[in-house]
């Protein structure tokens, strides 16, 4: 499991520690309750402590690094001069994120005012001005062109704030997840589909993580060692997962869990955490017996986290990899019809579908021809869950730039097509039409992922992390 290193340190200044007794000890505290708030499960935070001259910014700028956080959160406990963050950041050239935290909502004024030593008071007050430097800090960040990023609230009885910071940290884990993770491409794109065509080179620059380029080949030789006992203890899988269609022969559910075992271990032997495919398999037998039963394999992957695009749709195995990461699952669609009456868009695909997030169990039925496609045998008919969803599409815009377009909908309950597909409804709040328009004017291509929950927010700032545009349409 990918470990995300979170950096934390606090500011103050030293010339404060001997003229306001306990102070010093104090900021320390609301620091160490900043990094307990912080930790979660399959996060490494690295505190510093609180760093209060220039001296301590430089050493800890190369502790950071030393370290390999993947981003760092300031937090602002007090007064303190631009020098001693600016080198801790431009060491350790990670995110950055302010956190500028009082201890409480407002000062107790009466009880302030009454201490009467003027000393004490200026010690108390200094103790509740985290505000007091973040301008001077966006300021040096700004001329020394150090993107950054700000939560501002209370370090206690503030889930607004909290709720911020844990879309951060998923924001960031996210991000580590696509820059390790390693997509794999088999076969070729759809002809004609001028639409999801990309540069993977692209790809990489943006999101990092690494392409393995696969050989239909290599999946046909794989099912010719997969044995008879791994085909029955498969279709028996089959029929814990799905809820497997009377009419399904007996001999295309075997043919599936042949090419479900060899799958499985063509995502072991080179690492995969997600792929995308396509194979027209003409004038190769194996090739062809292969491509054609992948559905019910590819289906078990998705749901197992790593999600398998058709049409050999790179930019969507892109994106349905960030949906899955956020824990939102990410199921390919495209626009199948819409429905005037209800004001819904009717979305789904052929091929495979993400079970983890479907409305009861997905329905396997035999079909006698993939539309568009060779071959015929087994396929999935799911909706995915009624209740908030979010689409998502990684979008290559004219200059070459990549974007993250995002749109916040409900899936709904009602008729849907039963032809052996994913299908869908889902209604959003700017209407069908609306939506339909927007959505198509940013330029995506006719395919998106679709994943569980509203995660608009998260999807923000994972997109500011990696440093491409975010459009939400609604």
């Amino acid at each position: 499991m990918y470990i995300t290193k979170v950096g934390l340190f606090g500011i103050g200044l030293e010339a404060y520690w001997p003229q306001f007794t306990g102070l010093k000890e104090r900021l320390v505290s609301h620091l160490r309750e900043v990094e307990r708030k912080l930790a979660r499960p399959g996060v490494e935070i690295v505190n510093l402590g609180l760093i209060d001259t220039p001296q301590k910014a430089f050493d800890a700028g190369h502790q950071f690094r030393q370290a390999d956080v993947d981003v760092i959160f300031l937090h602002v406990t007090t007064y303190a001069l631009s020098s001693t963050v600016l080198p801790v950041v431009q060491r350790a050239k990670v995110p950055v994120i302010i956190l500028n935290l009082q201890p409480a909502a407002a000062i107790d004024y009466a009880s302030f005012n009454r201490m009467g030593d003027r000393t004490r008071m200026t010690g108390e007050w200094l103790a509740h001005c985290a505000a007091c430097p973040v301008p001077e800090i966006a300021n040096v960040f700004s001329r020394a062109r150090i993107r950054f990023h700000q939560i501002t609230g209370m370090l206690h009885d503030d889930p607004e704030c909290w709720n911020e910071v844990e879309d951060w940290i998923d924001a960031v884990r996210v991000a580590g997840i696509m820059s390790h993770n390693r997509l794999g491409l088999m076969g070729h794109y759809y002809g004609g589909m001028l639409d999801i065509y990309t540069d993977v080179t692209r790809q990489c620059a943006y999101f990092g993580g690494h392409v393995e380029m696969l050989e239909v080949e290599e999946l046909a030789d794989l099912r010719t060692r997969v044995s008879d006992a791994q085909i029955r203890d498969r279709v028996a899988l089959f029929h814990d997962m799905f809820d497997v269609q009377p009419d399904c022969p007996p001999e295309e559910l075997a043919r599936a869990a042949r090419t479900s075992v060899a799958l499985d271990r063509l995502v072991e032997v080179h690492d995969l955490g997600s792929m995308a495919y396509y194979h027209m398999g003409t004038g190769s037998d194996a090739n062809e017996d292969a491509i054609s039963s992948i559905i019910l394999g590819n289906s078990l992957l998705t749901a197992r986290g790593i999600p398998v695009a058709g049409e050999y749709e790179v930019k969507n195995a892109q994106a349905m990899k960030i949906t899955d990461s956020f824990g939102a699952g990410g199921s390919f669609t495209e626009y199948y019809a819409m429905d005037f009456n209800d004001d819904v868009v009717l979305m789904g695909h052929d091929g495979p579908g993400h079970i983890a997030i479907a409305q009861g169990k997905t329905k396997v039925r035999p079909l006698k021809v993939y539309h568009g496609k060779v071959g015929r045998g087994l396929s999935v008919e799911m909706s995915v869950k009624h209740g908030p969803v979010t689409l998502l599409s990684v979008v290559e815009k004219v200059d070459g730039s990549l974007a993250l377009l995002v749109a916040q909908g409900e899936s709904v309950p009602g008729p849907i097509l039963e032809i052996g597909n994913t299908n869908s409804r889902y209604r959003f709040p700017v209407g069908a039409r609306r939506f339909v328009n927007e959505w198509n004017a940013h330029g995506p291509a006719h395919h998106c992922a679709v994943g569980v929950g509203h995660i608009s927010g998260k999807l923000e700032k994972l997109a500011s992390l990696l440093d491409v545009e975010c459009v939400q349409v609604c």
